[in-house]
């Protein structure tokens, strides 16, 4: 390997590894090897063996550095005009939520139109590795659950396990099937760090104490204890408040949490629990009400809603190649502060009467696009807990606004260094200076050239750089796309329907 093979080899590592959330020294654990080492691979300054780069593409659940068939590529053709209709496919967060939930219940669960994704794979392998049995029925995804008499707990799947960052979602059903248990958890997840704290404050009300240790969650449950006073959630966060809901569903009295979240996968699953015959009160609310059942044992059939970030990636890519698209069953609820936004910046667009999704709740519209001349902004762009702008929809604007005449500033202040990600735009001709971890400032109308890009390791700004390069003159290549696998289903295929020029390709 040349020296600047190795640099880019070292850097991709690196990359992966950050955002693992691993240090260089809980990679070097993993690997059984040095923490001085992982630094000279990360600088390029280490030879690697074949079987050195499987082994670093296995802990790092990366397929940058995989071996075998190779990583997939995509070659984007453009620039392209977009026609045609497209559904939007139903919400892989709340996808997540419900197979987490599905423990709660002893009867079979019969999910609608499941997003087949790998995070849902990996979850499937878990569920499967406790004895439960899943089992797809259709080609429409439809998704047959049902759980075993008693959950083989210490029979985990640990590296499905591992390669999920859902797990920790277990922590709320399972405290009412066991006393104590052991889960594997993803890399980087430390107690203490933002990601897991929350989770154990909301749940320690329930009687839950969980240490962790090598790479475990050992959890341990005193039946003494029982929430008393409302539960605060120190952070409003989808998951921490979806963990708080399950526990709380199998508690036969009445839970209130506050300073819940209200966004669209915490609704699904509310809806779901109702189904179960839970009582929750204040569905889209900060402040949710949850009588529970001592036992859960019902046939159930429910259809989680649309995704509204997918919506917004189809929206996305209409308003960047100038085309007039209709997008179907959209759900509008989690996209109106969005549409405002974009309507402010001059974006035309139809919408019909509102109708119910399959869940008998969730708000939809159909969308017809209209090619705009768009503008910036006049303030800047920031997310904010529902109903405020949807944190995954952010970096959408950063593509949004290369194409816009003027500066627009983004701000990404909930994730660390997410932002850095959308500076690649760059490589297409953009303008997008990075200001801080938090701030880039883009200034459009930008002309997009092709060229050849690595994946970033983000989801949202892989997706970012992939519609950019639909509006790019000449031939573009976006490397190891793995990373938009996790999150959408058959992405660049549904994209070619609409007479986008996307092939999929290895290296051989």
């Amino acid at each position: 390997m040349s020296e600047g093979y190795k640099g880019r080899i070292g850097n991709l590592i690196r990359d992966a590894r950050k955002h693992r959330g691993l240090t260089q020294h809980q990679l070097a654990e993993l690997l059984s090897t040095s923490q001085s080492a992982i630094n000279r691979i990360e600088k390029g300054h280490q030879n690697l063996s074949l079987e050195m780069l499987a082994r670093i593409g296995a802990a790092l659940d990366s397929e940058i550095v995989a071996l075998g068939a190779g990583p997939t590529h995509l070659r984007v053709s453009g620039p392209t005009t977009l026609t045609g209709n497209i559904e939007v496919k139903t919400s892989k967060n709340a996808g997540v939520a419900l197979l987490c939930a599905s423990l709660l219940n002893r009867g079979r669960t019969t999910l609608r139109k499941v997003a087949r994704i790998e995070e849902v794979n990996r979850l499937l392998e878990v569920l499967g590795s406790l004895g439960v049995q899943t089992r797809w029925l259709n080609a429409d995804n439809d998704l047959e659950i049902i759980p075993p008499k008693e959950l083989r707990l210490d029979a985990v799947d640990e590296t499905a396990a591992r390669r999920t960052r859902s797990v920790i979602m277990f922590l709320g059903p399972l405290l009412h099937r066991a006393d104590a248990f052991e889960l594997p958890y993803a890399g980087g997840c430390n107690l203490g760090t933002r990601t897991v704290e929350p989770h154990m404050a909301a749940l320690r009300p329930f009687g839950l104490e969980v240490k962790a240790t090598d790479g475990m969650y050992h959890a341990q449950v005193n039946r003494a204890i029982e929430p008393g006073r409302p539960i605060v959630l120190t952070e409003r966060g989808d998951t921490v408040t979806e963990n708080a809901l399950m526990a709380a569903a199998l508690h036969p009295g009445t839970t209130v949490i506050r300073n819940a979240s209200s966004n669209y996968m915490v609704q699904d699953l509310c809806f779901y629990l109702q189904r179960l015959g839970v009582t929750v009160e204040g569905v889209g609310t900060t402040t949710l009400t949850v009588t529970g059942c001592e036992v859960i044992d019902v046939d159930v059939d429910y259809a989680p809603a649309e995704d509204p970030i997918e919506a917004m990636s189809l929206l996305a890519a209409a308003i960047v190649t100038k085309s007039s698209i209709t997008i179907q069953r959209v759900p509008i609820e989690f996209l109106e502060i969005e549409l405002a936004t974009l309507e402010e910046m001059g974006f035309r667009y139809d919408r019909t009467e509102e109708y119910v999704a399959r869940n008998g709740h969730t708000r939809l519209v159909d969308l017809t696009t209209h090619a705009s001349d768009l503008h910036a902004p006049l303030d800047k762009i920031h997310p904010m807990p529902f109903p405020g702008l949807n944190i995954d929809n952010l970096p959408f604007f950063a593509v949004i606004a290369a194409v816009a005449t003027g500066q627009t500033l983004l701000h990404d202040w909930v994730y660390e260094n997410r932002a850095i990600y959308l500076t690649e735009l760059t490589k297409l001709g953009a303008s997008v200076k990075l200001l801080d971890p938090h701030r880039v400032m883009i200034e459009g109308p930008t002309h997009f050239s092709g060229t050849e890009i690595v994946c970033p390791p983000a989801l949202r700004p892989a997706v970012v750089i992939l519609l950019a390069m639909l509006a790019s003159k000449g031939t573009s290549v976006l490397r190891s796309t793995y990373v938009i696998h996790r999150g959408y289903e058959d992405l660049a295929e549904r994209l070619n329907t609409l007479g986008a020029s996307i092939e999929t390709f290895r290296d051989i």
